[in-house]
């Protein structure tokens, strides 16, 4: 019976000849250096391992391991032919073997370290592969399609985290209004656990406690509450709610929004003039996803990063809106396909079928207060769908 690991090695061989000018992919790691090769390759990451080792899988042919001798079995599990090394010498030589007559290969590299989540290979390494004459290029696109695609189950459990999420804000924001109401003394803090209380009954998990942030602290787009020391939701205060979770299940991916609302009777003008332009923005990034992939093309994660920070810029709050427009989305929060993002990357990863990112701009107005807005997109292979309806569309007061 074929292993997964021989179905996964089948998998990497084939999106390697639907890129023609490729010879192979090159998986290299020391003592854990490259997380990426132990995901793409269904290994365990737990496993003791002090020395280097490669791993080839041509395009065509039967891939090859080089390993040291005191620990020949670290890749056991995966198909292919094995070389020893001892000496360093000995390496270099094998590893010029292997590599012979092939021009082109990839390795976890990014030109200028332009993508960083890509970037596991050392520079040294590097060096060693092109003194054998051969050219590396980034192995970012075969990495989305090994970790960034979902399968109909992934789906599934993001289509019920984004349902679920969306109910747990109306909540609360219903907790914050009767706490308001009848003076209770909600803190921050207990926003937060509130929220972490109906995330677990909804069967889901969370990497890290949601944000729930007032006025300036709501100006910090990280900012965490703590047990002690969080500001007590008070009238009139503006309140941000950043949550992301998923289904406890094996293989199940995240959902993650961001939603403000304003505790009073009647939104400020300036509130809502900043909320105004945050929408915009966004509606512009997820607008221009849309009609790419709808025209059959897939943009680069740079060119909506564009799209959404232009409205804001434009505004003339380009200097408040401090980070990337939105990230990856996968069984991690912070997946590892393409980001939005042409500010803190250049991100030219193209956005590929069954793939899933965030849009979450921001403006941040320091000493006084920041809004962020943001909802998620999953694309197919004509569409650019949005769970977790119905979108927040202005800012309304709760009392």
């Amino acid at each position: 019976m074929v292993t997964s690991h021989q179905e996964r090695v089948a998998a990497v061989q084939q999106a390697l000849r639907e890129q023609a000018s490729i010879d192979g992919w090159l998986f290299y790691d020391f003592r854990g250096s490259d997380p990426l090769s132990y995901r793409v390759l269904l290994l365990d990451p737990s496993t003791h391992v002090t020395r280097r080792w490669y791993y080839w899988i041509p395009a065509e042919g039967v891939p090859r391991k080089l390993l040291h001798r005191i620990e020949p079995h670290v890749l056991d599990r995966l198909p292919g032919e094995t070389d020893l090394y001892v000496s360093w010498e000995q390496q270099r030589r094998l590893l010029a073997r292997l590599l012979q007559g092939r021009r082109r290969i990839a390795m976890q590299y990014s030109p200028l370290n332009a993508v960083p989540y890509v970037s596991r290979v050392d520079a040294g390494t590097i060096e060693l592969i092109r003194s054998f004459g051969v050219d590396v290029v980034s192995s970012a696109d075969l990495i989305q399609a090994f970790e960034a695609v979902w399968t109909d189950r992934q789906l599934e459990s993001h289509q019920y985290a984004a349902a679920a999420l969306r109910r747990i804000v109306d909540e609360a924001f219903d907790h914050v209004r009767d706490a308001v109401t009848k003076g209770r003394g909600l803190t921050e803090y207990g926003l937060q656990q509130f929220i972490l209380a109906r995330i677990r009954e909804a069967g889901m998990v969370t990497s890290s406690a949601p944000i729930a942030a007032v006025d300036e602290h709501s100006a910090d787009p990280h900012y965490g509450p703590g047990p002690t020391g969080s500001a007590v939701i008070a009238r009139d205060n503006l309140v941000l709610i950043d949550l992301w979770a998923k289904q406890a299940a094996a293989g199940s991916v995240y959902a993650d929004i961001t939603w403000t609302a304003f505790a009073g009777r009647e939104v400020p003008s300036r509130h809502r003039e900043i909320f105004d332009l945050v929408r915009q923005g966004r509606d512009a990034a997820l607008n221009f996803v849309r009609m790419q992939v709808q025209g059959g093309h897939r943009p680069f994660g740079y060119e909506v990063d564009a799209a959404c920070r232009n409205v804001i810029h434009a505004a003339g709050y380009g200097d408040r809106f401090v980070h990337r427009t939105g990230h990856s989305i996968g069984e991690e929060v912070h997946g590892n396909g393409a980001n939005i993002d042409g500010l803190e990357t250049q991100d030219t990863r193209r956005l590929m079928p069954r793939t899933c990112f965030s849009i979450e701009p921001g403006i941040y107005l320091p000493g006084e207060f920041g809004i962020r807005s943001e909802l998620d997109v999953y694309v197919s292979e004509r569409e650019a769908l949005v769970f977790g309806l119905p979108l927040q569309r202005e800012l309304c007061p709760l009392l």
